[in-house]
């Protein structure tokens, strides 16, 4: 396991998107903020089973579980939106609808990261992320 990444959100969905794809029920990503945010967004909305943080030196472990084991995952398809190079801002009346309302984007936004939904509630754009169905 890699502890550098150029883009840290882009390993996390990478790993996530190869692990749906083989059937793994779990996957192991070195920790950040950022990391940790994103999959309880996931979590919340019910795309990832739950996680759990594993303090190890010199840096922790985020342990996801994206389904039960024997059980199909909830994720059909998990992106990154902006990149390192192009960033993809939107304001709260412009932020996009995934799949009809199906799916979901998650956007960060002055008060910290959450969903499409919850950012055109409270009427705050940001910077798109994720894009997942």
């Amino acid at each position: 396991m890699s502890l550098q990444s150029t883009d840290q959100i882009a390993d996390l969905i990478t790993r996530i998107r190869n692990a749906v794809m083989v059937g793994k029920s779990e996957i192991l990503v070195p920790t950040s903020k950022l990391k940790v945010q994103v999959i309880e967004v996931l979590a919340k909305n019910g795309y990832v089973a739950g996680f759990e943080i594993i303090d190890e030196s010199p840096r922790g472990i985020l342990k996801v579980k994206i389904n039960e084991p024997g059980a199909n995952a909830k994720i059909n398809e998990i992106t990154k939106v902006s990149k390192p190079g192009r960033r993809v801002y939107s304001s709260a009346e412009d932020l996009p609808v995934v799949k009809s309302g199906r799916g979901m984007i998650i956007v960060s936004t002055s008060k910290g990261l959450m969903t499409g939904r919850e950012a055109k509630k409270n009427r705050l754009g940001g910077e798109i992320l994720v894009k997942v169905w």
